[in-house]
């Protein structure tokens, strides 16, 4: 969640709306193709209370998904499984990687303005220090005298 309270009443990619026979019309596929999808794990959809399957627009394209690297690429269903599992695992990397680039830039961030807080605590009245070239001249000193 982003912090903002959510319309309860909103729909979204994952909202489980659709029973099975609507899930089958909509990716194309038979009712037990739906089933069959969902004892693999394939294709996990919500239940209702009385056990009904609910699937959400995320699932029917999964499903599609799945239909199509079946019949085009001739992958099997256990192909297919794991290469959903790898893609899940890359989302969830893709997403941790965000969190933690946010999280360096929040401590650079942090970093450079208590940087900016030691540089402005530094002493004024003090001469910074340069290193004087040397020579070969003779330099004499000679005291003030008092004023009298």
């Amino acid at each position: 969640m982003d912090g903002r309270r959510r319309n309860p009443y909103e729909l979204t990619d994952e909202t489980p709306v659709y029973v099975i026979s609507i899930a089958a019309q909509l990716s194309g596929l038979h009712p037990q193709t739906l089933r069959q999808y969902d004892r693999l794990g394939l294709v996990s959809p919500d239940r209702t209370a009385g056990r009904g399957r609910r699937y959400s627009a995320r699932d029917i394209e999964l499903l599609r998904t799945v239909q199509q690297l079946s019949q085009d690429e001739g992958i099997n269903l256990a192909g297919i499984k794991r290469i959903i599992e790898l893609e899940n695992q890359v989302a969830a990397l893709q997403q941790r990687v965000a969190e933690l680039s946010a999280a360096v830039d929040g401590a650079a961030a942090a970093m450079q303005q208590r940087e900016a807080q030691v540089h402005a605590s530094y002493r004024r009245d003090l001469v910074p220090y340069q290193d004087v070239q040397q020579t070969g001249a003779l330099v004499v000193w000679r005291p003030k005298r008092p004023k009298s």
